[in-house]
């Protein structure tokens, strides 16, 4: 179990997911600095882990000052990641899923997040990108004015076909993935537990449903961390 502690306050992974909610506004005070070198170092590995190019900028307020973030009801956003990467077929997923362990680590260590897909504006010199990399979206942080609220979400059968024979795993995976952020929280997604008849063998398919709105393979990325993370990697490997 994942778990991080500050000043005697302690959050697993499993409570980040619970207590994480989107925030757009945020208070006028820098990153800790212990806080930032660990989300540094972690956006070093998971860069590694992930063949992704992520960047943290810090105290940079006009990414979010454009008519965009105003209308997005963003407010005093001066710390953000710049999620980059060489541009192939599954870099949105990748980017999702390795972005929502950033989300959910920043969470632990008592700030707040937001992802970004169209309100930021790309302010030369704040980031880096190598040859054939792109930006996909950026995640605002801070320490936010209001911890954020709830949404309304799917029923865990609107999004699987867990009944009374798949394993309690699968569904925890499940309710795990609704608490995920996705794009104007439209839950595009669908988790299908695959019987194969050897328990140790226990296969799981994520796919993504169609939507205007887009961002559905970045939201694919997003809801299998948050999956894995409730179901537990070792019950299961993913299918194609």
């Amino acid at each position: 179990m994942e778990e991080y502690s500050e000043g005697g306050l302690k959050m697993t992974i499993e409570e980040a997911i619970k207590d994480r909610h989107s925030v757009r506004a945020y208070k006028d005070m820098p990153l800790d600095n212990d806080i930032v070198n660990s989300l540094e170092l972690e956006i070093k590995e998971l860069n590694a882990a992930g063949n992704l190019h992520m960047q943290l900028v810090k105290d940079e307020p006009k990414a979010f000052q454009g008519m965009l973030a105003k209308y997005g009801k963003f407010r005093n956003v001066k710390n953000y990641i710049v999620m980059a990467g060489k541009k192939s077929d599954d870099l949105d997923e990748r980017i999702g899923f390795y972005g929502e362990q950033l989300v959910l680590s920043t969470q632990m260590k008592g700030l707040n997040t937001c992802w970004v897909g169209l309100s930021y504006s790309k302010v030369p010199g704040t980031y880096v990108l190598n040859e054939d990399e792109v930006i996909r979206a950026y995640i605002s942080i801070g320490y936010g004015e209001t911890k954020g609220v709830s949404h309304k979400i799917k029923r865990i059968n609107q999004v699987s076909n867990v009944d009374e024979t798949t394993p309690e795993w699968f569904k925890n995976g499940v309710e795990a993935a609704l608490l995920a952020p996705t794009a104007v929280n439209q839950q595009k997604f669908y988790f299908e537990y695959l019987k194969t008849g050897d328990e140790s063998l226990s296969k799981v398919r994520a796919k993504r449903i169609f939507s205007l709105v887009g961002f559905t393979k970045m939201d694919l990325g997003i809801v299998k961390r948050h999956f894995e993370i409730g179901a537990g990697k070792d019950n299961f490997i993913w299918a194609e």
